[in-house]
């Protein structure tokens, strides 16, 4: 895996329309994540993973959502796997371990709830 590139948070104008998967490229055996809400109560952040790529098990003190809008990943939580495709989502509840593979390149949202 290799490191994942962060670009800069993207200020959203109140009722300005984006095409959120074109919001965030992929690079080649690369992760790429870029913010583009961030609140006292959570933020909402947008990857690229390329295909094989992933996020070793970890956890989070706060619940996470993630939405997949294209491709294909398998996301572990507390042991169990789960294949999510575009349009599926899934809660990773705090606390709980987690992980994510690339099956095949995709993109997500991930929102994280601090509340």
């Amino acid at each position: 895996m290799q490191d994942e590139k962060s670009s800069k948070e993207t200020k959203f104008v109140a009722a300005q329309v984006s095409k959120v998967a074109g919001l965030v490229e992929y690079q080649p055996s690369a992760i790429v994540s870029r913010e583009i809400l961030k609140k006292p109560t959570g933020k909402v952040i947008l990857f690229a993973f390329d295909a094989e790529e992933g996020l070793s098990e970890h956890t989070s003190p706060f619940d996470a959502l993630v939405q997949v809008l294209e491709g294909e990943v398998e996301i572990t939580v507390a042991g169990k796997p789960h294949r999510l495709t575009q349009g599926e989502l899934i809660l990773m509840p705090a606390g709980q371990p987690h992980s994510l593979k690339a099956i095949q390149r995709f993109k997500m949202i991930l929102t994280m709830l601090r509340s």
